[in-house]
């Protein structure tokens, strides 16, 4: 599934730009407006992942050929958002020491300063494209680099996330992302300062605990694949302002994270809906074609704070349609990585469908939004924008079509 535009990047052909997550701090006492649903629990009281300090899982214990490797951002960051925002995506460049074949089967991110740290994703980068994000990197001034929608660098790869609830997880069975000699880790962080005005409240200096092998064992190998779809939701009957109109909400998200914003609202439009003009509404979904065969093992869905809801299901409307996730009443703090109780086969050309709902009532509730101008709400790297975003952990066999 080639695509003309390319942003940033999509597994499977398409581009989009990956995750940004989440900002909830306490809930009004204000009812929603009619016909709104009560907000998740997470909404209703304290954000679980913010302004405390993270007490990661007990860690489970090492199986055959595995072992643990830490890793610390090289230095303290202090994290600056650009162009009047209130949100900095920053890269960090950093080592696991690999000199011969391993395959990462587990890792847990280490937030340190959970009052702007709100994700991050790590992506693998082989010894070439290494090269590349230590040149991008030694041109930047401080330590790594600005990096909104993905990277920055090609043939990175998506091999671990995490977000309030998303610690590690651990499959059953023999898989792992492969990590050849030389490779590195890019670590992406996403720091939201929404919370105090754009400033940074002091520096932070993360960590990730990674499970390797040892490279003996042959496992299969795991890809990520993003499912996503636009946002296109508009402002409520009850609320008025310049950004309640589309293009002046685009023009908005290209001011803050630059025009690859208005590539990923457009082409994401274009790819999901057969280049019709997108039609608003709280309830978005987009169809993808497989290209290759392979085997589900996990799935995970993410949204920002107006998130209602959010499914993803393989060939939906046909008898073997099958629900691969399944969440009704979506929770800010649980957003893990859910095995699938059975592994689930993909055939070239099925159909992978994600769904979201989302709801611009809960912009007058929630003390992180219910300050700012209304707006209509596009696809969007901030806090304050959304996303809809299916994730399937997969073992794909073959190159991808096309």
């Amino acid at each position: 599934m080639e695509h003309a535009f390319r942003p940033t990047r999509w597994l499977g052909g398409a581009a989009v730009a990956l995750a940004s997550v989440l900002l909830i701090t306490s809930c009004s006492s204000r009812e929603h407006p009619a016909g709104a649903h009560p907000p998740s629990p997470a909404a209703a009281g304290a954000h679980g992942g913010h302004g405390k300090p993270f007490e990661p899982p007990p860690v489970t214990p090492l199986r055959a050929s595995e072992r643990f490797v830490n890793l610390t951002l090289p230095q303290p960051y202090e994290p600056v958002a650009p162009n009047g925002g209130t949100d900095e995506y920053r890269c960090f460049l950093v080592d696991p020491g690999l000199t011969s074949r391993a395959f990462l089967t587990g890792s847990q991110f280490l937030p340190q300063n959970t009052d702007i740290v709100h994700h991050a994703i790590i992506f693998r980068v082989s010894p070439d494209g290494a090269k590349a994000a230590r040149d991008l990197d030694a041109r930047t001034p401080g330590e790594g680099w600005t990096c909104f929608g993905d990277a920055g660098i090609d043939e990175s790869a998506w091999v671990g996330h995490w977000a309030p609830g998303a610690n590690e997880t651990l499959l059953t069975q023999n898989v792992g992302y492969p990590m050849p000699p030389g490779s590195r880790l890019i670590m992406q962080v996403h720091y939201n300062l929404l919370a105090t005005g754009g400033k940074a409240t002091g520096t932070d200096q993360s960590a990730i605990r990674l499970r390797l092998t040892d490279g003996k064992a042959d496992l299969d190998p795991l890809e990520t694949k993003q499912l996503p779809a636009p946002i296109e939701l508009p402002c409520t009957a009850g609320e008025s302002g310049p950004l309640c109109d589309r293009k002046a909400a685009i023009r908005d998200v290209v001011r803050r994270f630059g025009d690859q914003a208005e590539a990923t609202v457009t082409g994401l439009n274009e790819f999901c809906n057969n280049a019709r003009p997108p039609v608003a509404g709280p309830t978005q979904h987009c169809d993808q074609k497989a290209g290759r065969t392979g085997t589900v093992y996990a799935v995970a869905g993410h949204m920002h704070l107006l998130g209602r809801s959010i499914k993803v299901e393989l060939n939906p409307g046909t008898t073997g349609a099958k629900t691969l996730l399944d969440i009704p009443a979506y929770n800010f703090d649980e957003q893990a990585i859910r095995p699938l109780a059975k592994p689930v086969a993909v055939k070239a050309g099925d159909t992978l469908r994600v769904t979201c709902t989302h709801d611009a009532g809960l912009r007058k509730l929630l003390p992180a939004l219910r300050d700012l101008p209304p707006r209509y709400v596009v696809w969007g790297e901030g806090t304050s924008d959304e996303m809809c975003l299916g994730l399937l952990v997969w073992s794909p066999q073959g190159r991808p079509a096309g």
